[in-house]
């Protein structure tokens, strides 16, 4: 397994897909050798030096302790990280959208956690371990951490990261429901979560079967008309934001606090758990025979 590059950079930086290339080497997408950074260093795009948010070390920290704490279990380390990385790393919508940060997370400060998160090999153990480029440089959904930090982002209800470990526990719910517009309606992604609390749905082709009935019957009806949200406070997430530079660390045993916004509508959310309760009794789900 490939290491931590040797040069480090102390803040982060914006590293376009075509600067990023050159750097996925085999060896690197087999997880054999990194890249020791010093070159990656010279095409990447610096961020304003006054902010608090680009450092570093905080992010490299955390994923240090997810390598040490799952590394018996990889995928468990989604649901610790996701809601960690999304306090540490403060970013609006607009700049967590560009795939440019992610790249250079991904490339230059830990390549060595996506080697470890996401090398596969074949279920017959006959290919050759690699890792899915798009992990380094991909969709928000394949991304190593945008992936991550979007969960928690759409899953968090207001201050309260607790869905957001919930949702990542699921690996089809984190990658199906990325994807689709109506996890950005808060009381869909927290009624998506409660189903799952209360055992309607569990394991993966339920998911699957859940999320695809509530994307399809979402063409006919719409969400926010049977469960309306509340337009966030955009003060809130700026005073988060802004009080990045004297946040005290993110803790690793606890849940970090969000932005201080509203959460969600209860009476929205029950609402929709009822619903999706009912969607899921016809739901098409491989190997489940529906009883008329």
């Amino acid at each position: 397994m490939i290491e931590q590059p040797h040069h480090l950079p102390e803040r982060l930086g914006l590293l376009s897909a075509t600067a990023a290339d050159p750097f996925l080497t085999e060896d690197l997408l087999r997880g054999i050798q990194g890249h020791g950074g010093v070159d990656l260093a010279k095409v990447v795009e610096p961020l304003p030096e006054d902010d608090a948010r680009w450092l570093v070390e905080p992010l490299r920290e955390l994923v240090d302790d997810a390598l040490h704490q799952f590394k018996d279990n990889r995928t468990d380390a989604d649901a610790w990280l996701a809601p960690r990385l999304h306090a540490a790393l403060r970013l609006t919508r607009r700049e967590a959208a560009d795939k440019r940060i992610w790249n250079h997370l991904a490339l230059a400060v830990a390549p060595d956690y996506v080697a470890w998160r996401h090398l596969i090999t074949s279920s017959a153990g006959r290919a050759e371990p690699r890792i899915n480029p798009a992990r380094f440089k991909g969709a928000p959904d394949r991304q190593c951490f945008s992936r991550l930090w979007w969960a928690a982002e759409m899953f968090r209800n207001g201050g309260d990261y607790s869905p957001v470990v919930k949702a990542c526990s699921n690996q089809e719910l984190l990658h199906y429901a990325l994807r689709v517009e109506l996890v950005d309606h808060r009381p869909t992604a927290q009624a998506l979560v409660r189903v799952m609390e209360q055992g309607v749905v569990s394991g993966t082709r339920e998911v699957n079967g859940l999320v695809a009935a509530i994307n399809t019957a979402g063409a006919t009806l719409v969400y926010d008309a049977l469960a309306p949200d509340e337009p966030r406070d955009p003060e809130a997430l700026r005073q988060w934001i802004a009080d990045a530079g004297s946040a005290l660390p993110v803790p690793r045993h606890d849940l970090p606090d969000g932005p201080a916004e509203e959460p969600a509508p209860e009476k929205s959310v029950t609402a929709l758990v009822e619903y999706f309760t009912d969607l899921f009794e016809t739901a098409p789900v491989r190997g489940r025979t529906i009883q008329l």
